[in-house]
């Protein structure tokens, strides 16, 4: 994968100290190539202390950018001092992507006039103007930090998630393979909304796939190829010969799909035409796919896509949908969360064994071959879910842990046992909401991650549940 480019821009302000900005910009290098990230800037001899002053200089900076258009995923703008404000807005307002805003603190001992930096109150001074001109940015915690410090590495962590999810979050394509169930009002979604905000959606008919399916020889290189890798990624050895050869061909089929509409994420109609037709349940399909890195969802929920392509893109960790689905005992901050088997073998605390799905087999014995049962491992997690509202998406995110209480091996699927501070009026509040029985999971915490983007980039609607 390419590394994440940061476009470093630097300021100036008269009289103040200007020669502390040729230290702040080897900081601000060194900063980030220990992080592992790589970056451009501006050659330091077209401005005076290769900073950005007058409404001249930031158009020099501006052009400069816009020469270098697809080569950095955010801005950095750095204050050694006291901001100009009218130069940092001329630089950056077309900038079109994220701004994290850091300046230096001033230390004891040096604040006589040669150093010291007033960069605290300058940075105000630049935030002021910038939300004057609707130009979004970031600003993290502490106020004033200095770029070798432990603090902005991590603040240059989360920027770069920030960055991850706001570039790819605003265009990009996703599959919607068959028609909604019926029974499931609760996954509806406006797809003219979701354009709206770049998300563009292809639709493809059930019938189609199962058509390309049947097209395809059991002994077809890519039909084989699939199948091997697909014994290679979980247990398949319960699983009749038929069954494995018909999910090899759909698990194709989904790839040429993704192949030939640039899908980044999919949603699937997952019940009961693949099973009572095809003899298969496409579970481990996408749980393969959720591996991979190409987000999928089961039973088209659409929303729920969408968090976990952002929640991905934040973590760079697989993502998952699942069900509110239990209590655990009598621990009101607990929950079960669960699907039947689509959770990416990369959450799971062990390897996956296929298993025919116990609904299905219930009623027609041998017609759901294709859950990749397991139990979801511990670890800090971010719960977040949307939905498409009056022309808005409108979202929530929190945090919480998977633990590893036990669940009984009769519970069949994939669950994890969740524990979530302030449960209850958690779920009164997504009650309220009109958010579904679904939320999406991903690994570590980044709700504050998540709500910058959504937020102060990509315009959705925040709910605060917490």
């Amino acid at each position: 994968m390419k590394k994440m480019t940061f476009a470093l821009c630097f300021c100036n302000r008269g009289v103040m100290p200007g020669e502390l900005i040729y230290g702040a910009r080897e900081d601000m290098i060194r900063a980030v190539t220990d992080a592992g990230y790589d970056y451009i800037a501006m050659d330091a001899e077209l401005t005076r202390y290769g900073g950005v002053e007058s409404r001249d200089e930031g158009l020099l900076y501006a052009k400069w950018l816009k020469e270098h258009a697809g080569q950095y995923d955010g801005v950095i703008f750095s204050m050694p001092i006291f901001a100009d404000e009218n130069g940092a807005i001329t630089a950056l307002q077309d900038a079109g992507v994220p701004i994290l805003m850091q300046a230096y603190p001033d230390e004891i001992g040096k604040m006589d006039f040669a150093h010291r930096r007033d960069a605290y109150c300058g940075k105000f001074s630049v935030t002021d103007v910038f939300t004057q001109y609707q130009v979004p940015f970031t600003v993290m915690k502490p106020h004033v930090v200095h770029p070798l410090s432990e603090a902005f590495a991590q603040n240059l962590r989360d920027f770069a998630a920030v960055c991850r999810v706001v570039n790819g979050m605003k265009r990009f394509n996703v599959g919607c393979i068959g028609a909604r169930t019926t029974a499931f009002k609760t996954v509806r979604f406006d797809e003219i909304t979701l354009q709206k905000y770049g998300i563009n959606v292809e639709s493809f008919d059930l019938s189609e796939l199962f058509a390309k399916v049947k097209e395809k020889a059991d002994d077809d290189s890519k039909v084989l190829a699939k199948t091997e890798a697909l014994k290679n990624y979980t247990d398949f050895s319960h699983v009749p010969e038929s069954n494995m050869s018909t999910l090899a061909k759909v698990g194709v089929v989904l790839d040429e799909y993704i192949e030939e509409y640039h899908l980044d994420a999919l949603t699937l109609r997952c019940w009961n035409e693949m099973e009572t037709y095809l003899r298969v349940c496409p579970c481990v399909l996408l749980s393969e796919l959720n591996d991979r890195g190409i987000v999928a969802s089961c039973e088209i929920d659409m929303c729920s896509a969408l968090t976990m392509r952002a929640m991905k893109l934040a973590s760079e960790q697989p993502t998952a949908v699942l069900d509110w689905n239990n209590n655990y005992g009598d621990d009101e901050n607990k929950v079960i969360l669960f699907h039947c088997g689509p959770v990416a073998q990369g959450l799971m605390a062990g390897k996956g064994t296929v298993t025919e799905h116990k609904m299905f087999a219930k009623g027609d014995p041998g017609s759901g071959w294709g859950c990749n049962e397991g139990r979801i491992k511990a670890f800090p997690t971010t719960i977040s879910n949307c939905q498409t509202k009056d022309g808005k998406i409108v979202v929530y995110a929190s945090e919480a842990e998977f633990t590893e209480d036990p669940i009984e091996d009769a519970f069949f699927g994939c669950g994890g046992v969740c524990e979530i501070p302030d449960l209850q009026n958690k779920l009164i509040r997504l009650a309220r909401g009109g958010f579904k029985h679904h939320t999406s999971v991903g690994m570590g915490h980044m709700k504050e991650i998540l709500k910058e983007a959504f937020t102060t980039y990509l315009h959705y609607e925040w709910v605060e549940i917490d």
